[in-house]
């Protein structure tokens, strides 16, 4: 029987978040961005894997869409962001590509 294992961010998000994290995607600074919708959350993984966590009633942000229009501001996106779609429009957006 196969396993997944987590690679080494997801596992920090999920010690910092209360729901598994969903991987929103991955910034111009090689940072994994983990979002908890439970919590209204961020979690930041950086390559060096140093974690920082974002509640976004304590930022700007007020969404997580305004938080990933900040970090394309800020730093861009290397991978992503991964939200908001379906799963019938990334299938299209693959077969497109």
């Amino acid at each position: 029987m196969a396993t997944t294992q987590a690679n080494p961010q997801e596992r920090i998000a999920r010690d910092r978040l209360t729901q598994d994290p969903c991987f929103v995607g991955v910034d111009g600074d090689g940072a994994a961005h983990y979002w908890d919708s439970y919590e209204s959350a961020i979690v930041a993984v950086d390559e060096n894997l140093d974690a920082e966590t974002f509640d976004l009633d304590e930022t700007p942000c007020q969404t997580l869409r305004d938080w990933c229009e900040h970090t394309r501001r800020k730093r861009g996106w290397e991978i992503g962001p991964n939200v908001g779609g379906s799963l019938v429009g990334d299938l299209l957006r693959g077969v497109e590509a």
